[in-house]
């Protein structure tokens, strides 16, 4: 085999110079599929009695080292070779074995590389086990391994956070020998060569360093447990590492993959797995494959206050120069002064340099003239939530703009179509949905206007990806996606409080549930005075036939919006809030004018009804056509608004659950409510045909 090329599928093996170079070759990521896992266990089977080859080096094709499972084989029934076997296989090879690392090394590709005798990398390689985010563990020996090699702090750390650490630091904590100098593949050649007749280490044959406490595990475990709010895997991940520290290594690897089989039938592993897949969906709109984005170079921002400084500081991270329209000349020094302040944001946590905050405010400007806006790709309204407003600031941008410039509403609520019609480019218009901080939350709702034109909307999702976001195509209702579930959610939290609930007993069952927030901190949080805006304009056309709940406007009657006025829901003193006594009175009082006993409402119930509120409400955000998939409504609620991960969103929760269980509680909830617990027509189709919204997703 001396001097010969041999391939094996996925795997190809060549001998340069005694040294067999094993290349991993499965585009784009090199991940660890059937055929790779057989082809490595076979190259270390030929190259065993071959003379002419005295080392072996492991190396990816293309820009990655091996970035970890293949997901075409999630959910499915795995096939051998299993991955815990080859790996022993290269562990077990009788002459040095050099993982060549570059580009990444994950989950399975940095147990790979463990496995390996000695591992060298790239500068710019990244490793870690991102496993913890698919609600799993590692599965080959990552738990047993890593704390043999890098401590068992290092490895809590790394496996239970799932974060990705570089060359520099792996090398600080043992997890490589080298980082090359030069060309990666020539280096590991040579480092190969120099271990020939040496002894070869087996990190599985190496002690576990101690804990640095007698009480360490019973620490972590309670950290973990708080920084999860209810995820299994990084609990079940300190289960399988307390297993290297207590067990020999051949029964704590037995241990790692009982945990690791557990998981990856769990509900949890599930709901990852459909997030996963749905990000890497949700871009790809059926109808819009052929639509190509407008360029976009610069932007036009019209509005410098908190969400417009966000939008431009997120506008400017990505490369784009960034113009920003203002009232007067106070209003433009304020929204400069916003941006700035969010860079130097960045330049504190160490994100940005003082010199790279220079470049980025170098493509900024701010002025009072809309003819500025003139040669912009793209203009983006985010002044003050008013209709009146919105129209005027979008008849400037007609005149001013050039043929061909998207014009974009960053509206929460409002009707985009009626924007629309007050230019005399509809088809250019569309809605850029942003969140609050723009230059933060990864959610952007694209809201497709009835006029709105093909290239448009891929312009909208090619900026979304530009800016590191998710974009999410809506159709025009009031509230989009998104707003429109929080507020039948906020509804429901309203009739809680006043049937018996206090505001942070809702809120507590609801984060204990896994969510980022309960209702209540974020309606404090956003400020109270924008609800109640939208409740003022609402009032007009509300159903009188519909039950209202006065509190929250007898709160804003008092001045109390939240967090920026020290008093809402809750109290805030030294930035922590505590429940407003005031708050219970005004409920109290409220109950008692509708003559409601109240009564206690459990945790359980608190959860279910807010959830079955989001499923029913996205069922017919399906049935309007507001939403084109189930996958849709998840995004917009795991990027935008706290619902867990590893909860899937809530029509994947549904699904969890079983329609025809959300259905049978939601009939058993309208006995008491028919008008807010109809249930939606999808919801009765689907059980009655004894489909899933998984199945809507194609």
């Amino acid at each position: 085999m001396a001097d010969a090329s041999v391939k094996d599928q996925s795997v190809s093996v060549r001998v340069e110079d005694g040294v067999a170079v094993i290349t991993v070759s499965n585009p784009p990521v090199n991940a660890l599929s059937q055929a790779v896992r057989q082809g490595l266990a076979e190259a270390i089977a030929k190259i065993a009695p071959d003379p002419g080859v005295e080392a072996a080096v492991v190396i990816g094709a293309g820009n990655v080292f091996i970035a970890g499972a293949d997901v075409r084989e999630f959910g499915k029934p795995p096939l051998p070779p299993f991955l815990p076997d080859v790996i022993a296989v290269l562990e077990g090879a009788a002459k040095p074995v050099v993982a060549a690392i570059h580009g990444v090394a994950l989950g399975g590709g940095l147990e790979v590389a463990l496995g390996c005798h000695f591992r060298i990398a790239d500068a710019k390689a990244k490793m870690g086990f991102p496993e913890v985010n698919l609600g799993i563990i590692p599965g080959a020996g990552g738990t047993q391994r890593l704390p043999r090699i890098a401590g068992i702090a290092a490895a809590v750390d790394l496996i239970t956070s799932g974060r990705q650490v570089n060359a520099k630091e792996a090398k600080a904590l043992g997890l490589i020998d080298e980082i090359a100098d030069g060309d990666l593949l020539t280096a590991a050649k040579a480092f190969a060569k120099s271990k020939v007749g040496a002894p070869l280490p087996r990190i599985s044959e190496r002690p576990v360093p101690p804990a640095p406490t007698a009480d360490f595990f019973e620490t972590e475990t309670a950290k973990v447990k708080r920084t999860a709010r209810g995820q299994e895997s990084p609990v079940r991940a300190l289960e399988a590492l307390k297993a290297a520290v207590d067990l020999p290594y051949a029964d704590g690897l037995k241990r790692e993959r009982a945990i690791f089989q557990e998981l990856r039938e769990s509900d949890q592993a599930k709901a990852l797995r459909h997030v996963f897949f749905a990000e890497r969906a949700v871009s790809k709109v059926p109808g819009l494959e052929s639509s190509k984005p407008r360029k976009v170079e610069t932007i036009a921002v019209i509005g410098g206050g908190t969400m417009g400084a966000g939008i431009a500081t997120a506008a400017l991270r990505s490369g784009l120069t960034v113009k920003m329209i203002e009232a007067d000349d106070a209003a433009v020094a304020r929204g400069r002064a916003n941006v700035e302040k969010n860079l130097d944001g960045f330049v504190s946590r160490g994100r940005m340099t003082a010199e790279s905050k220079t470049e980025h405010m170098g493509r900024f400007g701010a002025t009072t003239d809309y003819g500025a806006t003139g040669d912009v790709d793209l203009a983006i309204e985010a002044v003050f939530e008013d209709m009146g407003v919105k129209k005027d600031v979008f008849k400037k941008l007609d005149a001013a703009m050039k043929p061909g410039t998207v014009l974009a509403t960053n509206t929460s609520y409002l009707d985009i179509d009626e924007i629309a019609a007050s230019t005399k480019r509809a088809g250019d218009v569309i809605g850029l949905h942003f969140f609050s901080p723009a230059h933060v939350m990864r959610l952007l709702e694209i809201v497709k206007a009835d006029k709105t034109d093909s290239d448009v909307i891929a312009t909208g999702f090619d900026l979304a990806r530009k800016l590191g976001k998710t974009g999410v195509l809506s159709g025009v209702c009031d509230g989009f996606i998104g707003n429109r579930i929080l507020a039948k959610t906020r509804k429901q939290a309203d009739y809680m409080i006043e049937d018996g609930a206090m505001p942070w007993d809702v809120d507590k069952a609801v984060e204990s549930w896994g969510m980022a927030m309960g209702p209540f901190r974020v309606m404090d949080l956003a400020g109270l005075d924008i609800s109640w805006a939208m409740r003022k304009r609402q009032a007009a056309t509300r159903d009188p036939n519909e039950r209202y709940v006065a509190i929250a406007d007898r709160i804003c009657e008092q001045g109390w919006f939240g967090q920026k006025t020290g008093r809402g829901w809750y109290i805030y003193e030294d930035g922590k809030p505590k429940p407003n006594p005031d708050v219970e009175a005004i409920i109290l009082d409220e109950s008692a004018k509708k003559g409601i006993a109240r009564r206690a409402i459990a945790p359980d119930e608190i959860q279910k009804r807010i959830l079955y509120a989001m499923i029913n409400e996205g069922a017919r955000i399906l049935e309007e056509g507001i939403a084109r998939r189930p996958l849709d409504i998840d995004m917009v609620e795991v990027h935008g608004y706290g619902f867990p991960r590893w909860r899937g969103g809530p029509m994947e929760q549904a699904d969890i659950v079983g329609l025809p269980n959300v259905l049978a509680t939601i009939r058993e909830y309208a006995k008491a409510d028919a008008k807010f617990w109809t249930p939606a027509e999808l919801l009765e189709t689907l059980v009655a045909d004894g489909k899933t919204f998984a199945e809507m997703n194609g």
